[in-house]
């Protein structure tokens, strides 16, 4: 179990500690929560980027860490989705639509390249396209937590602007990314095989 790879697990472990924090009414104030939740998923996030440095620059790349380290990113944003519909109902009829479309994306390219490893032997890599709508995500989920908090009023009611701006940025580069990884590996998909 090298670095990489318990850096990992410690992203799975945590993907609970975030959720419990998102949508447990804990009793320290709404902007303690908010800070709280969104410095707990930015430190996690960050684990992503730090264990595939240090996995490439001392070659401790394993079959483990393969399988894992995406799906770790996966159970984490697919968690914070459904938080956020679960606990900010000022936002949910329109990020309904957004998580659906991200949970259904991720949940398509891991299929995708289970099968392509399985019948290549692949391994597929993140393009940049992947990398871009894996930072929108990123910076949707943040801006969901913490807008409130930077604009305590906001300036229509409940409509907060930028989460608004970040969620359709965020729905447009998960589109385009789960239709490019589609278009590339369609002919490990072909249905008439």
């Amino acid at each position: 179990m090298n670095l990489p790879n318990k850096l990992t697990i410690f992203r799975i472990f945590m993907v609970p500690v975030f959720l419990v924090f998102l949508c447990t009414p804990l009793p320290i104030g709404d902007t303690a929560l908010r800070i709280i939740t969104a410095v707990i998923f930015v430190l996690t996030s960050l684990t992503d980027m730090i264990d595939g440095k240090i996995a490439r620059k001392y070659n401790l790349i394993t079959d483990f860490g393969k399988l894992m380290d995406p799906l770790a990113d996966k159970f984490l944003v697919i968690a914070a989705m459904l938080g956020i519909l679960i606990r900010f109902d000022y936002l949910r009829a329109v990020f309904v639509w957004a998580a659906a479309i991200v949970i259904f994306r991720e949940l398509a390219v891991t299929s995708i390249r289970l099968v392509v490893a399985q019948k290549s032997g692949l391994a597929v890599a993140a393009s940049w396209l992947g990398k871009v709508k894996t930072t929108t995500q990123m910076i949707c989920i943040v801006m969901v937590l913490l807008e409130p908090v930077i604009l305590p009023i906001a300036p229509f009611n409940t409509w907060y602007p930028l989460s608004y701006i970040t969620t359709a940025v965020m729905t447009v580069m998960t589109l385009w990314s789960g239709i490019d990884y589609l278009k590339t590996y369609w002919k490990f998909l072909d249905p008439e095989k």
